[in-house]
């Protein structure tokens, strides 16, 4: 998937997204289990948005997407956020880093981007490989609540001044997914009219127990599990479940 068009437009896109939030929950979990500092790894950073404030919290950050495109724009935002990220293309299948972490954080719904429960877990292997013992891995995922009730059957327009985005949803429910139609009409420079282009995705649906049994064969322990990015326990409307594993 290379989110060519979607990565040039991914941040107007999504600045409704709370990043400020996710990352001072991120610390506050981090903290409260003595981890203050350190080398973080960023699965899935996409643009580096979230990156880029947990660097500014005093992590140390190594960023890994599997898109190319999204890690150009990256790249790009290093120098107007002062920033020393290191930013990896590879996958979470794939991962290899050079050393191990002291954190790994994996947020906006990349884990339901994985399109089989064995592919990941090979993922949660590769985090837990590359993780020193005691370190913390807090992940999210749209629950399948939100896949049936909120995203299945509907459609959703954005629509800015420098683009205009139709996303258009079906959900799947043998095959636990969601089918995203991205319709992109972008403002072109130099006149008045709009290019249009296309994405089309899926997300998975994965059970908490099915995430707990994973984690554990990869030698992790499920310390805390919050509806969102909030301190609330998970409901039956919960629509994103935030975890918090430690490296046993």
């Amino acid at each position: 998937m290379s989110y060519g068009v979607f990565a040039s437009v991914y941040d107007l896109l999504t600045e409704n997204v709370e990043y400020e939030k996710i990352s001072d929950r991120i610390c506050s979990l981090l903290s409260l289990n003595g981890i203050d500092g350190g080398l973080l790894l960023d699965l899935g950073c996409g643009t580096g948005s979230l990156s880029f404030l947990l660097e500014k919290r005093g992590f140390d950050i190594i960023g890994a997407d599997a898109s190319e495109d999204m890690l150009a724009v990256a790249n790009e935002k290093k120098y107007e956020n002062s920033s020393r990220a290191l930013f990896l293309h590879q996958s979470g299948e794939e991962l290899d880093l050079y050393g191990t972490v002291d954190c790994a954080v994996c947020c906006l719904d990349t884990v339901n981007h994985i399109e089989s429960a064995e592919k990941l877990k090979r993922v949660f292997q590769k985090v837990s490989l590359f993780m020193n013992r005691g370190g913390m891995f807090i992940f999210d995922i749209n629950t399948e609540y939100k896949h049936r009730e909120i995203l299945g059957g509907n459609t959703f327009v954005y629509d800015l001044d420098e683009v205009y985005c139709v996303w258009q949803n079906s959900y799947i429910e043998k095959e636990k997914k969601t089918e995203i139609e991205l319709d992109f009409f972008i403002k072109n420079d130099e006149s008045d009219d709009y290019s249009r282009f296309e994405e089309n995705f899926c997300e998975y649906v994965y059970t908490p127990q099915e995430i707990t049994d994973m984690l554990g064969s990869c030698g992790f322990k499920i310390i805390g599990q919050y509806d969102g990015y909030g301190e609330n326990p998970v409901t039956s409307v919960t629509e994103r479940i935030t975890f918090a594993a430690v490296k046993e």
